[in-house]
């Protein structure tokens, strides 16, 4: 049974028509991915960045001290409290308190001491004390060598925190990098972290795309490769027309400034979390039902 939920879903992850979407639905028997990829087969939809929706709300922040780095996000129901002085002061304890000590998973982080109990008991109390469910959802720490930098950007008060790592240049020259990645989504620094799984799933689809056109075989690998360069330049940070002059990449842009980039995290409140979807006219039958 395909819902309307489900073609919705589908619709706002591709952009395609409804009717295109149902079909989509059906000849796949409900899966939203291979659904997905047919559409783009069909030439129908363009490559859709799944889990890329901002759906939850909260902060990411950015905390630098001397050659470490931690980078974080906390997530709120709503966007009012996001905003409050109470959950900003939370953040901020947790990013400071990451930054003193040296854990690599989530369930470490909560067994940090602070000055006022466990990290897990701090959120805990805030939880409590705002009266919404607050979550500390993820974070990663880096170390740096003396001869790279820091390029730190928070976009939207915290929407979007990118934390990037060039070696042998300067912190503009890193925080401009930065910037592209806020702005351009990459999943990947280099051609070569771009897992190999995903690139051959590419490659099918882009070749499936080409015969769909009514190319030969022959020509639909060749057209492949043209189309995968173009794939590589939008997931991939080093491959993408740098924003500021698009006639050339980030990666010549950084070269042009002696550096390199060593790393890259990006942080999105919310991508990959299901938003709560409100339904108000069922809420209001519903109290009008059961009164």
């Amino acid at each position: 049974m395909i819902s309307a939920k489900m073609v919705k879903d589908l619709r706002e992850a591709t952009g395609a028509g409804m009717l295109d979407c149902k079909k989509a639905l059906e000849a796949n028997n409900g899966d939203f991915d291979a659904s997905l990829d047919w559409l783009r087969e069909k030439g129908i939809a363009k490559a859709a960045k799944k889990g890329s929706r901002i759906a939850a709300d909260g902060l990411a922040n950015i905390y630098v001290d001397g050659n470490d780095a931690v980078v974080l996000e906390v997530n709120s129901e709503t966007d009012f409290v996001a905003k409050n002085d109470e959950f900003k002061k939370l953040v901020d304890a947790l990013g400071n308190a990451l930054l003193k000590n040296d854990v690599s998973t989530i369930e470490e982080a909560n067994e940090l001491e602070t000055g006022n109990g466990k990290v897990s008991d701090l959120v805990v109390a805030a939880t409590s004390k705002i009266g919404e469910k607050l979550s500390f959802r993820r974070f990663k720490k880096i170390t740096k060598k003396d001869n790279e930098v820091f390029g730190a950007y928070l976009h939207m008060g915290g929407k979007i925190a990118v934390l990037t790592v060039l070696s042998d240049t300067t912190e503009e020259v890193a925080r401009e990098v930065a910037m592209q990645a806020a702005a351009m989504r990459p999943k990947y620094v280099r051609i070569s972290d771009v897992d190999a799984s995903e690139v051959e799933h590419e490659k099918a689809v882009l070749k499936e795309q080409a015969i769909n056109e009514g190319k030969p075989a022959e020509i639909a690998e060749k057209m492949v490769m043209g189309r995968l360069q173009k794939f590589y330049k939008e997931i991939c940070l080093e491959e993408q027309p740098f924003i500021k002059d698009g006639d050339i990449s980030v990666s010549t842009y950084v070269k042009n400034n002696g550096g390199k980039i060593i790393d890259m995290i990006r942080y999105e409140v919310g991508e990959g979390i299901e938003k709560r979807e409100e339904d108000f006219a069922s809420e209001v039958m519903s109290q009008i039902e059961n009164s």
